[in-house]
């Protein structure tokens, strides 16, 4: 079925009143209990202790060679893109007739990075959440997860986990933002996880900083008529397989190809399922405009531009932009370096993915000098006074 572009409506995703108000429950009772709380959960709901894991060097872990070859190239590349950004946030100042003033680039301190291991063990995850951070100075990065697979491990510690907790879940992230034991409380928690994980992430807001709430997993496919089809079908696919509500969009304003699209996806028992349960979607729009109008409305998690009349100064409103048919979203899950802990939902309208500024605070400084403390007062004042607000206009009085 291919559907008109003005006709597609994003699904609702419903929030589930059970969940906040068990995840309310769990966590109030971490912040009361504290490290009694956290263990009794993580025997509970994943049957094993609290483990806090020593870690040893990368190369200690034994891996497969061709899996530890990929890791470390993966994990240089992912630091040489943190390092590339950093490199646009820099401390720095200026002067003028009446002082000084600047910015100072500090790092957060403490960093927790959780790190799911339920339906698969997120290799990727560890070094896309541990790398930047370490890149931005933060002297504390404690990863928390329910595995305790090797290559985790192995990935954790070439990303520079200063601490690493067997831990899941509600209760993972209860510890994260409360402590756990010796370790206290930490700053910022990144990374994804499932609806409760994601959950408790919200409900912590304000006692410690996050980088976004994940939804489900998003691929829009802006593609014209001489692309691939079972190159574009498997990246689909590729995003399909995060999540049982993950979806992607192949849109396109040549109906012959998305026809051809169709008859692919439905000539396969796994395809035509997806497409069945409409976690893949074909989508008609009937100009390039309407393409465009369509994917900035959207703004989706990953955005693949396959279409040789639409150039990407187009776009604006995507959590990461894929350029072309080669350059395919699964490579961007793991090696080609800029993060792949992205907005969902629209999100990217307002907010950009995980980057090495998540663990970074812009600090300002200002010094005045004595014609500045004197003539900027004179204005100042004004304004203060237009305000009502007396002792403001006071304290700048004194000083002229």
């Amino acid at each position: 079925m291919i559907t008109n572009a003005a006709d597609w409506v994003r699904p609702l995703l419903k929030s589930d009143a059970q969940i906040e108000q068990k995840v309310a429950a769990m966590l109030q009772r971490i912040a009361e209990q504290g490290d009694a709380a956290i263990e009794q959960f993580s025997q509970q709901l994943d049957q094993q202790p609290v483990k806090r894991i020593k870690l040893k060097s990368f190369d200690e872990y034994g891996l497969d060679d061709k899996l530890a070859s990929a890791i470390k190239l993966a994990a240089a590349r992912i630091n040489r893109f943190a390092e590339f950004q950093k490199q646009g946030l820099q401390s720095q100042s200026f002067e003028d007739e009446y002082g000084t003033y600047g910015q100072q680039v500090k790092s957060i301190e403490r960093v927790g990075a959780y790190i799911p291991g339920g339906r698969y063990p997120l290799i990727s995850t560890a070094l896309m959440t541990l790398i930047p951070a370490k890149v931005a100075g933060s002297s504390i990065r404690i990863a928390v997860s329910p595995s305790d697979n090797p290559a985790i491990l192995a990935a954790a510690s070439l990303a520079g986990a200063t601490e690493f907790i067997q831990l899941g879940g509600v209760q993972g992230i209860g510890a994260l933002t409360y402590g756990y034991q010796d370790i206290q409380p930490v700053d910022v928690i990144v990374g994804p996880g499932n609806a409760w994980t994601n959950e408790a992430k919200k409900q912590v807001q304000g006692k410690v900083s996050i980088d976004g709430l994940a939804g489900p997993s998003e691929l829009l496919a802006i593609c014209d008529g001489e692309q691939p089809i079972d190159w574009l079908a498997l990246d689909a696919l590729a995003q399909a397989e995060h999540d049982p509500m993950a979806c992607s969009l192949i849109v396109s304003d040549d109906k012959n190809w998305l026809e051809s699209m169709s008859e692919y996806l439905n000539s396969q028992a796994e395809t035509k399922r997806l497409l069945d349960e409409q976690q893949i979607e074909l989508i008609y729009a009937e100009s390039e405009n309407a393409l465009v109008k369509f994917s900035e409305a959207y703004a989706p998690e990953h955005l693949m531009l396959c279409h040789k009349n639409i150039s990407s100064e187009q776009l604006s409103n995507y959590g990461s932009l894929f350029i072309g048919a080669n350059s395919a979203v699964a490579l961007g899950d793991y090696i080609t370096g800029p993060n792949h802990t992205l907005p969902t939902l629209a999100n990217a309208r307002q907010n950009g993915g995980l980057n090495v500024n998540t663990f970074l605070r812009v600090l300002t400084t200002q010094q005045l000098n004595e014609k500045g403390r004197k003539e900027l007062s004179n204005s100042a004042i004004s304004i203060a006074d237009a305000e009502g607000l007396v002792f403001h206009s006071k304290s700048m009085s004194v000083r002229r």
